[in-house]
């Protein structure tokens, strides 16, 4: 499944715009390569600028707009983002082989992403036009399980 451009465009500024997200100058980059994800999103907080990076090669969500509003909330919570990573190199140091630093960087990182996909999947409910929920990832789990077999 690919997604459109003149989708993204529009999906993207609704959502800036009920995110309160209007002083950002956003623009998007369609992925048309191999990538381990399906968006990303990257900010320049100095210039209040940002990038939004749409997997449109093999996409594993199938819902673009709910995929729009996961990547606007993690610019929404960048700054607390930010605040707790370096709140937990500071006490934890950044030795990944370190098993402290390992637990309390993975708890933040899969607290913050469970968070981000919940209050993407409210205000889908809310406010989005597709109101399904996609099972793209784990779909896929389930066809690389049975092709191990």
């Amino acid at each position: 499944m690919k997604f459109d451009e003149e989708s993204v465009e529009t999906y993207l500024r609704k959502w800036q715009d009920i995110l309160r997200l209007r002083d950002w100058d956003i623009k998007y980059e369609m992925i048309a390569t191999e990538w381990r994800k399906t968006g990303d999103i990257k900010i320049d907080v100095a210039d209040r600028k940002a990038i939004l990076m749409i997997n449109n090669y093999n996409p594993k969500q199938t819902n673009l707009e709910a995929l729009v509003i996961h990547e606007l909330l993690h610019l929404k919570l960048w700054g607390m983002d930010q605040m707790t990573e370096q709140l937990i190199y500071s006490v934890f140091g950044q030795d990944e082989n370190d098993p402290k630093f390992d637990f309390a960087y993975n708890q933040f990182m899969n607290t913050l992403e469970s968070t981000v996909e919940d209050l993407s999947k409210s205000f889908l409910i809310l406010g989005g036009e597709n109101k399904g929920i996609s099972f793209g990832r784990v779909e896929q789990q389930v066809i690389d399980e049975l092709r191990e077999k």
